[in-house]
């Protein structure tokens, strides 16, 4: 195993991860992506649902391999004393334990916050749901359009004149991945300060996702201004929309400054537009957005997205294209960084995902392997972790405690 060692800023350190789908997973994954030991264990014979989840090539989940590289497979089953007493040893070996069963799940089995610390008191327990662990709410499903809903991203996302809309990919699961995985270093930086006590941390993905849209809560408190959709329009600057090109493409027009205005105006050879007093400051240009839609809406439909692009870029304009994923593969400078990267994978020799995020420049992390099939690294966990012999572990197996 010394090959498979981790390599980054988080060497060194292990994290037990029991957590299902995407949220949880993904806060671990962090995690082994810059070096930690991540350990993720499965319901024997079932395993995680994700393992499910389309797309699949040849009945493998392509995205299981993503949202899990980088971990150890191992299985137990939690609900039952033998595989109480294993992880419970499993646990006395662990930095961090990252779980997201219904609040109360995990003390209905006699694994509560103080019978784990009783096994390792320095254990830092990332416990994410849908609405945190205590409140009325508690018990209710913590799918990510659940909490996308109630956390207000929906609302406003979507046109106006239409139903509000939710994006193409449950963006509320990774946010609270981010989220739970900078939960568990702040916890960390106390552990390592020396505190002898370790820490329960409960995130609530709901939560998560009202946190990332700032400005709604001060807006409705001190205004009593409600949001409202406004489609591709940026309520803040104009213009900046989604336009569609002559070869029937988009891009998106950004910029608030007058800077970024003079550039965009030169961009579509209308230098006039500058010091046109309907467009003198950035609140001028929200006020005349219509206007402003027209004039860059009209030039841009006139162009390839290639030139629209290219003009922009020679004047220092904030223009960007809209992406499909084939051109992302595409483009020169994602090629240039690596920032799809090739990955080995046990399905299918090497298959292409995304790099690491962030880059550290002297302790880089890397992506060991993309996420295993069940049960895969069993003998790891129980004759290299625990020190169980053979017929230990094939008398578990036997009895499905693994």
């Amino acid at each position: 195993m010394s090959e498979t060692k981790g390599q980054g800023p988080l060497a060194g350190l292990r994290v037990l991860d029991i957590a299902t789908i995407i949220a949880g997973p993904m806060a671990a994954t962090m995690m082994a992506d810059f070096g930690a030991e991540v350990v993720k264990l499965e319901l024997p014979g079932v395993g995680d649902g994700l393992r499910g989840f389309p797309p699949l090539k040849e009945g493998k989940s392509l995205w299981w391999k993503v949202t899990n590289r980088g971990k150890y497979f191992g299985t137990l089953d939690l609900r039952r004393e033998e595989g109480k007493e294993l992880f419970l040893d499993l646990v006395a070996k662990t930095d961090v334990l990252v779980e997201n069963f219904r609040p109360g799940t995990l003390e209905k089995w006699g694994l509560d916050v103080e019978t784990l610390w009783q096994a390792n008191p320095k254990l830092v327990i990332l416990r994410l749901s849908g609405f945190g662990q205590d409140g009325p709410y508690r018990q209710m499903s913590g799918l990510a359009r659940i909490f996308e809903a109630m956390g207000g991203l929906t609302a406003i996302s979507g046109d106006a004149d239409r139903a509000p809309m939710h994006t193409g990919y449950p963006i509320g699961d990774p946010i609270g991945g981010l989220f739970g995985a900078f939960a568990i270093m702040a916890a960390l930086w106390r552990v390592a300060q020396g505190d002898q006590q370790g820490e329960e941390i409960d995130l609530s993905l709901t939560e998560a996702l009202l946190r990332i849209i700032e400005v709604l809560a001060i807006e409705y408190d001190q205004l009593g201004a409600i949001r409202e959709r406004a489609g591709n329009r940026n309520a803040y600057s104009a213009p900046s929309d989604v336009y569609l090109t002559s070869d029937k493409r988009y891009v998106t027009v950004a910029g608030s400054t007058a800077r970024t205005f003079a550039n965009n105006a030169r961009a579509i050879g209308r230098p006039d537009l500058i010091d046109d007093p309907r467009f003198a400051d950035n609140t001028s240009r929200v006020a005349n957005v219509a206007e402003l839609d027209r004039i860059f809406g009209g030039w841009i439909a006139s162009h390839t997205q290639d030139e629209v692009v290219a003009a922009f870029r020679a004047t220092g304009g904030t223009l960007a294209p809209i992406y499909s994923i084939d051109q992302i593969f595409a483009d020169p400078h994602f090629i240039a960084r690596g920032t799809i990267a090739r990955v080995a994978d046990e399905d299918f020799g090497e298959v292409r995902m995304q790099g690491l995020v962030p880059r550290f420049r002297n302790n880089p992390g890397k992506i060991r392997w993309a996420a295993k099939g069940i049960a895969a690294d069993n003998e790891y966990v129980y004759k290299d972790l625990l020190g169980l012999d053979d017929s230990r572990i094939e008398q578990l197996k036997e009895k499905g405690i693994i």
